[in-house]
């Protein structure tokens, strides 16, 4: 299907926000303490805080550029702020107030009038009225001052990249990292916020893109310093429907509590109060715009938080950890605290969705048992040995042959995991009020490792098949973007082999692209996977994920009519071409004359087009009249369809019995299954390539290094599918004969009877059609 990667808009439609939109403000704030901010009215937001250290401070920030939003939703950027004048309601409990040292200041970072970059403190008590915690206040740019007290320095206000509003605790040392006695919970609202004066008004992206089939996943961890509300707009303006993944990470949500020294996660699996107030708005937001949300609980918790008794560890003692920075840890599924901390999480996000009016829909995220990088797995932490009889075997690597005990180990250890996930399922539905949905998530690339052939063991046990769960999730982005599609397929045959979920009952995630730099080539393959899920026949598919998708500007589109006008009717043109048929390849190039009289020549076509002249093969009335109901079902120049090209229909020769050793097609990686078909003509090393989009599917023979291959299929558009990709440096070639794609060049037919009575051969030019190759 089509899509966009937009970088900016062009032309789309727009409309105008205030400027200081209360849904466009963000926080940002050092771990371990947590902020939110969410918008609560048209013109109010709202900031929770949650401190734990001294020294902790969060800022509550306006940009002058979005780099938040998808291109296409974004706002305009616009640094003046020149006779602008902000003003609102503040309103704040649990931290400093407006009057004392430390309370809340507004800096402000940009450029001064000979554009030297400069920051600016402009302490807020200086422009209030009321109380130092219930206060108008109002700024005006032109106005304002820097300094504790006034008079101050004038800021410069014309040439401002961003500002925003500190926020501490009421125990606050600048520089301190002390340990509260409790954490200090605080809470900042703006209300009637306005915005008046000059360039009050920001213009900002306002598209709608049609609803395309597909749905999204989000991440907490990469989106919680945004409202709400922000997110859902640009999951709306995309044309995603239905329902959202919403992933709430291994960061930002949990509840913090001392022990020995650092900060864990509460075992009760309370949520922190920014992060609650947080989910509350978004669910809200979410069933107020009739999205149904699936919320993603992850076996995986940032390292610096995660008590060491629930982490899983190698055989010597080593933690799994990922390799994200932070880095998380992996809980062991056999450790009876880890587990309950998980499900009862999972209870508090239950009742925020209930409260919302949502149904609940819970996805049990990745669960497994980890792989260090060197093959070892992270079976052995204490809870994990005891339950699998106190004393295992040692497994080295699981990149080597394992005998029968370490092969019932990886059984057993199978058998730990679905007995985790089935008491976490339970747990959900026992405290549903009503039906709850369970799904469970997938990842096939670390699975089906072909270098672990026996892993699937311990990370897809048959415990979780049908009917484990009501829906089964799989995603396989690492394989997706290089390219290894054999290993997909044959990772989605052996998952339905061993869980046996029929094809409605599962869901594809399709994504995501960890690096902006390999957006162009990754984006392409993350859209061609939704399109093949589609065809496999899985009806929910999501995007992974929304941060990515904003940053990158993937715009999924919707199906165009204009789809269904490109039709090619895959039959092949009824009648003889004869001795008189007429062919004309043609090039398309620029010729450029200078007034030396030298040329400079530029090709604009890789590959010849072909033009045919077919009308000298009808000899008969009744040819005549076959000619003229293929015309008219072909609906003129409407539909294509084959044509065989008496004149070049081999890759032997022009007209030669085709062989497997014919035409080189690729040379193997290890990855790539997928290899199109293509003639080339001319010097073996600067040969004119042409692809071949319509071969004879019986014609075609294959090798790999001279040696004949029985291990693919033919797919539609001339691509051959190996079974397994052919090793790495392998010479991939192929024979075959072929028909050239063409459709009437004209949507007239002219025959006039008394001249083809006379024996005059009427004209019938055919065009050929270029395929997508």
């Amino acid at each position: 299907m089509a899509f966009w990667l937009a970088r900016e808009r062009r032309g789309q439609e727009s409309d105008y926000i205030q400027r200081f939109d209360p849904r466009f403000w963000t926080v940002n704030f050092p771990r371990p303490m947590m902020a939110s901010v969410i918008s609560v009215a048209p013109d109010g937001l709202q900031v929770d805080l949650e401190f734990h250290h001294n020294g902790e401070l969060a800022g509550l920030i306006w940009d002058s550029k979005d780099t938040l939003d998808h291109p296409l939703m974004a706002y305009a950027t616009d640094r003046d702020y020149a006779h602008t004048k902000l003003a609102f309601h503040w309103h704040s409990t649990g931290i400093i107030a407006l009057d004392q040292p430390n309370g809340p200041t507004l800096t402000i970072e940009g450029r001064d009038a000979a554009g030297t970059p400069r920051t600016w403190y402009i302490r807020l008590w200086n422009y209030a009225v009321g109380t130092p915690q219930d206060a108008r206040i109002t700024l005006d740019f032109n106005t304002l001052e820097s300094g504790y007290g006034l008079p101050g320095e004038r800021i410069h206000p014309s040439d401002i990249d961003r500002m925003f509003i500190s926020l501490v605790p009421p125990q606050y040392v600048p520089g301190g990292s002390a340990m509260l006695d409790a954490p200090a919970t605080g809470r900042v609202i703006m209300s009637d916020i306005t915005c008046e004066g000059d360039r009050p008004m920001l213009e900002t992206g306002d598209v709608l893109v049609p609803p395309h089939g597909e749905q999204i996943a989000t991440a907490y961890d990469d989106a919680f310093n945004q409202t709400p509300a922000r997110l859902l707009r640009v999951i709306r303006g995309l044309g995603y429907r239905g329902s959202i993944l919403h992933y709430v990470g291994m960061s930002h949500f949990f509840q913090l509590v001392p022990a020995q020294g650092r900060l864990i996660a509460d075992a009760a699996g309370n949520l922190c109060g920014p992060a609650a107030q947080w989910h509350q708005s978004f669910f809200a937001e979410c069933a107020a715009r009739d999205y149904e949300v699936i919320t993603s609980i992850s076996y995986e918790l940032l390292a610096d938080h995660c008590p060491d008794a629930w982490q899983q560890r190698a055989a010597d003692g080593a933690p799994a950890r990922t390799g994200w920075v932070p880095s998380s840890a992996l809980l062991s599924p056999a450790n009876g605290n880890a587990m309950g901390w998980v499900r009862a999480a999972a209870g508090h996000f239950l009742t925020l969705m209930e409260k919302c009016g949502l149904p609940v829909k819970v996805q049990i995220g990745e669960p497994w048992w980890w792989i260090m990088p060197d093959g070892r797995p992270c079976l052995y932490d204490d809870a994990a040995k005891a339950a699998l009889g106190g004393n295992p075997p040692v497994i080295a690597t699981m990149r080597s042959t394992l005998d029968a005990a370490q092969l019932a180990l990886l059984d057993d250890a199978g058998a730990l995991l679905a007995q985790s996930t089935a008491d976490f399922a339970a747990s959900v539905r026992a405290a549903a009020t009503d039906t709850a949905e369970i799904l469970l998530l997938a990842f096939t690339p670390t699975i089906f490792d072909p270098a672990m052939p026996e892993l699937k063991r311990a990370n897809l046990p048959l415990g979780w098949a049908m009917p484990a769960f009501d829906r089964l999730q799989l995603e396989d982005y690492d394989w997706l973007t290089i390219g290894a599609d054999a290993r997909r397929r044959a990772a989605y045959a052996e998952v339905n082999d061993r869980l046996n979920y029929p094809t409605e009952l599962q869901d594809y995630l399709s994504g995501f692209v960890l690096k902006p730099e390999n957006a162009d080539h990754e984006w392409p393959l993350i859209d061609a996977g939704l399109d093949e899920a589609a065809d496999r026949g899985i009806t929910r598919r999501f995007v992974w994920a929304l941060p990515q998708v904003s940053r990158d500007g993937y715009t999924r589109l919707a199906p165009s009519q204009e789809i269904q006008v490109q039709a090619f009717d895959d039959i092949l043109y009824p009648l003889a071409l004869g001795r008189d048929a007429a062919v004309s390849p043609e090039f398309s190039t620029s010729v450029s004359v200078t007034a030396s009289g030298h040329e400079r020549r530029n090709s604009l076509w890789s590959d010849a087009r072909l033009r045919f002249d077919v009308g000298p093969g009808v000899r008969s009335d009744q040819e005549l009249g076959t000619l003229i109901t293929f015309f008219r079902a072909r609906r003129g120049a409407a539909r294509g369809f084959r044509l065989s090209d008496p004149f070049d229909f081999s890759s032997h020769a022009m007209t030669g019995t085709p062989t497997m050793l014919d035409q080189e097609i690729g040379v193997g990686d290890g990855v790539t299954s997928s290899y199109r078909l293509v003639k080339n003509y001319g010097s073996a090393n600067d040969p004119q390539v042409r692809p071949i989009t319509r071969p004879l599917a019986n014609t075609i023979a294959v090798s790999i290094d001279g040696t004949h291959s029985a291990g693919w299929q033919a797919e539609p558009g001339g691509v051959i599918t190996f079974a397994s990709a052919p090793p790495a440096g392998a010479i991939i070639r192929a024979g075959f004969l072929f028909d050239v794609p063409v459709r009437f060049a004209e949507d007239r037919l002219d025959v006039t009877g008394a001249n083809f009575a006379a024996g005059e051969a009427p004209s019938v030019p055919l065009i050929e059609i270029r395929e997508a190759s």
